[in-house]
């Protein structure tokens, strides 16, 4: 399994370091548990800024960067070692640690912050740190500040700027290093492998979680410790619901399954889409609005290379979607019109894709300058056009009502061109009938 090397967080931190405005200092938290009920917590996660820069996984900890400080430029503040919390709670790396085992300069327990960190910021004239993001850490922050502002007068400088950090920090994210892509190609045939296993489990009278249990079963299998996201297993009519998460419903002969799921690996997402037939042989209806999809996902795959615009893909979906709807007659009227007035949202409502990463709608902006961002090589999208025929829509014949189709893959920008991530799950609608077909996974 391909992990993230210190060498490359180091390099992180000094990319990072670079943008910062001369005389700075950057605050970055880590998050803290979550209380689930009572005194049991969510199963706890990094904050995804944080672990790309530290790669901590422990909770209650912050990270300081200081450049051109001679002392120490990285600098991190971390719970303390407490054999008896150990025992209950498992290992602590502590200060020792984080200097041993992830390269900080110097570091601290967390419970001496107070203490040490507006000594840090004393003298330093700008402030990076996440900006109205967490409430209690921007009054910590503005608490550290003040304890230099009182001393003013005893020649005390407190910081006269601040600056979010998100925005640099978030850029620097979008590219993915040939690490993070190495990691994300292995989430994303991981999680292809569960997506074959489903739709081999699949048959009438199977539960929607008993396919959500496929998926992570086999992604837990292949290393995932959960999934980038809640998967989205829509059987006939849920399939139409964009966010459906309840996967409570039994799946009936003659259903669509949509299934929207993806695990994460080594804190990289992947994010994959299958539309496939319950009883394991498409409608007609079912089978002429899947091609419809599936020819518009080709043509925005194809649109997804260097310097082309992030809005390209979408274009390329809109166009083809608009354009088959309208020889079915779910659409009427000149197809350059209808993309112009957005005939299409009653059946496609969303983009083609957002950005994958540590988040799987990841950071990065999407516009630059009030247009729209070019592609680069190392950039990693979701392609996943669908259609959606509400069953309450009565402005259409009811033999196409209920049903719900989406296919999506992972692609990275190449230097050529782009590389699907997700290749290894079939979508063509005649190999998915005989996956089905030759399974011997089905459940009773």
């Amino acid at each position: 399994m391909t992990r993230i090397s210190r060498t490359e967080f180091a390099e992180r931190r000094q990319q990072l370091m670079e943008q910062l405005a001369p005389g700075s200092i950057a605050i970055i938290p880590g998050a803290s548990e979550t209380i689930r009920n009572n005194d049991v917590h969510h199963p706890f996660r990094q904050n995804s800024d944080f672990m790309y820069l530290t790669g901590f996984a422990e909770p209650d900890a912050v990270a300081v960067l200081v450049p051109g400080r001679e002392a120490a430029q990285y600098i991190l503040f971390v719970r303390d070692k407490d054999p008896e919390r150990e025992i209950w709670d498992g290992y602590r790396a502590g200060p020792e640690g984080a200097v041993a085992d992830y390269d900080a300069d110097d570091a601290f327990p967390i419970d001496d912050i107070d203490d040490i960190l507006p000594g840090l910021m004393e003298g330093r004239s700008r402030v990076y740190s996440h900006m109205g993001v967490d409430a209690g850490f921007d009054h910590q922050l503005m608490a550290w500040v003040n304890q230099i502002r009182a001393r003013v007068r005893l020649g005390a400088r407190p910081p006269e700027d601040f600056s979010d950090i998100a925005h640099l920090l978030h850029d620097q994210r979008l590219v993915k290093s040939e690490q993070e892509i190495a990691i994300m190609r292995e989430a994303a045939q991981l999680s292809a492998r569960a997506h074959k296993r489903a739709m081999q489990a699949c048959q009438p009278g199977v539960m929607e979680y008993q396919l959500q249990a496929e998926i992570e079963h086999e992604c837990m299998l292949g290393g995932s410790p959960w999934p980038a996201y809640p998967a989205i297993v829509g059987a006939g009519d849920h399939a139409c619901v964009l966010h459906y998460i309840e996967n409570a419903a039994p799946i009936k002969d003659g259903d669509l399954v949509l299934i929207d799921a993806g695990g994460e690996l080594e804190y990289y997402a992947s994010d994959i889409t299958r539309t496939f037939p319950a009883n394991g042989r498409f409608s007609e209806e079912q089978r002429t609005l899947y091609d419809l999809v599936l020819r518009a996902q080709l043509a925005s795959i194809e649109a997804v290379k260097p310097g082309a615009t992030w809005i390209e893909p979408h274009e390329a979906t809109v166009r083809v979607l608009t354009e088959g709807l309208v020889e079915l007659g779910l659409l009427k009227g000149d197809v350059d019109t209808l993309i112009e007035h957005n005939a299409i949202k009653p059946f496609y409502m969303h983009k083609t894709g957002h950005w994958l990463g540590m988040d799987v709608h990841d950071v990065g902006d999407y516009k630059v300058g009030g247009e729209w961002r070019v592609l680069e090589p190392g950039m990693v999208l979701t392609i996943e056009p669908g259609l959606y025929i509400s069953p309450n829509n009565t402005d259409v014949d009811e033999k196409w009502r209920g049903i719900g189709i989406r296919i999506e893959d992972d692609v990275v920008v190449t230097r050529n061109g782009c590389e699907i991530l997700s290749a290894d799950v079939p979508k063509d609608p005649t190999e998915i009938e005989a996956l089905m077909a030759s399974s011997e996974q089905r459940l009773s």
